[in-house]
């Protein structure tokens, strides 16, 4: 390859607005579920049970972890841009299958689906933004990658929902699907390039030991690594349980599609668009105490909401979670690049990813049980307590203050 290889986001700004372009369509694809699935379990198929709803939650959940592990063991291999076109060649399906879906088994399978398309296409945007950048911006990169994913939620989330209100809940709301995914595949194909080199480049000024297992380091053994893993995991739990119980919450208070379209958007947009201002701050301001009042914030703004139905209440304790949110979603991975050797940084972020994915199909089924059994506002309340414990963990855990790159 003749080209001089530069890190850097100046340096590299073309390939990483295309990124958070291409990663906003990834976001989009989840947005057409978030605000409008459970009604469409419910007067589609007939289908009441909590758990039996959520299980398109868990089979999600379960295949996007699994097709993250592989994403970042085959991203050296094979290449990043070769995973995300995979990617977006296996989400085509997935509108069409909700459209045309004769039983609820069909929906769950289309989930399966969207979860490895979502594990390849999102993992990749992430190690190709972070190759990009170098070790300087890492956490702002992350930031506006995650702030386009996650705005791109809350906008379909929005867009379903009043097209759900407007035209009604099938088949309106899933035909946005088949043109993000068309636009993505497109992008990817065209103009997206691969950034192997640049960790390459990255590999022979690093100072940083290698992991001896990268697993079992990341999972347990590391204190950093294992810490944020587990913070992972419980933040995607909670995201199950209000992705698969808010909605559900809202209608149980008598709230429309449309209003329940807007307030399900409220928490992902907010958490989306604060994390160009955490991001930064992630390159900025220890780590560790990033991490812990941010999945603090998180579980009382959930203990919260399971006792509250006044509208601002809701709308209040959905902005505070999406900050909480944001606060630790881009320094999680940061957090991981900082600690491993460029070689090894996809693999490493490949085993979080597993871990913290594997928060949606666990969030759903324990949210799914509790609320079958004790009710949806005892449900969100037992997850608001558990991501105050993942808090504990954290500090408890992690020996201290991750160094800034500043």
């Amino acid at each position: 390859m003749n080209k001089i290889i530069k890190l850097g986001l100046k340096e590299n700004w073309r390939q990483f607005v295309l990124l958070v372009l291409v990663n906003a369509l990834v976001g989009g694809m989840i947005g057409l579920e978030r605000s409008i699935f459970p009604e469409f379990a419910s007067s589609q198929f007939g289908i009441s049970s909590h758990v039996a709803i959520l299980s398109f939650i868990t089979a999600f959940g379960i295949s996007k972890a699994v097709a993250n592990y592989y994403t970042g063991r085959l991203a050296n291999r094979l290449g990043r841009k070769n995973l995300l076109v995979i990617g977006w060649f296996i989400a085509i399906p997935v509108p069409f299958l909700l459209i045309f879906a004769p039983t609820w088994g069909f929906v769950v399978f289309s989930n399966v689906l969207l979860g490895i398309s979502q594990g390849l296409t999102w993992s990749s945007t992430v190690l190709m933004k972070i190759d990009l950048v170098g070790e300087k911006d890492r956490g702002f990169a992350m930031g506006i990658n995650e702030f386009a994913g996650y705005l791109a939620v809350g906008i379909v989330a929005f867009l379903t929902g009043f097209m759900a209100d407007r035209f009604g809940i099938w088949p309106y709301p899933f035909i946005l699907g088949i043109f993000i995914s068309l636009l993505g595949l497109g992008l990817s194909v065209v103009w997206v390039q691969d950034t192997r080199f640049f960790v390459k480049k990255e590999s022979q000024t690093s100072s940083i030991s290698s992991l001896k297992q990268v697993f079992r380091e990341t999972t347990l053994k590391n204190k950093t690594l294992s810490a944020v893993t587990q913070a992972g995991l419980v933040n995607n739990l909670n995201d199950g349980m209000m992705w698969g119980l808010f909605p559900i919450l809202l209608f149980s208070l008598d709230f429309d599609s449309e209003n329940t379209g807007l307030l399900t958007a409220i928490y992902p947009t907010v958490w989306g668009v604060s994390q160009l201002f955490t991001g930064k701050m992630a390159d900025c301001f220890p780590k560790k105490s990033m991490l812990v009042w941010g999945m603090l914030m998180q579980g009382v703004a959930i203990l919260l909401l399971s006792v509250s139905s006044i509208t601002t209440s809701l709308v209040l304790l959905s902005i505070a979670l999406g900050v909480g949110t944001a606060l630790v979603y881009p320094t999680f991975l940061s957090t991981i690049a900082s600690v491993t050797h460029p070689e090894q940084r996809a693999e490493s972020i490949g085993v979080f990813r597993l871990w913290r994915d594997l928060g949606y199909g666990i969030g759903a089924i324990v949210s799914g049980i509790a609320a079958d059994f004790f009710g949806v506002h005892y449900a969100i309340a037992l997850i608001g307590v558990i991501t105050i414990l993942s808090a504990g963990i954290i500090q408890v855990r992690m020996p201290k203050p991750i160094p800034t790159t500043s």
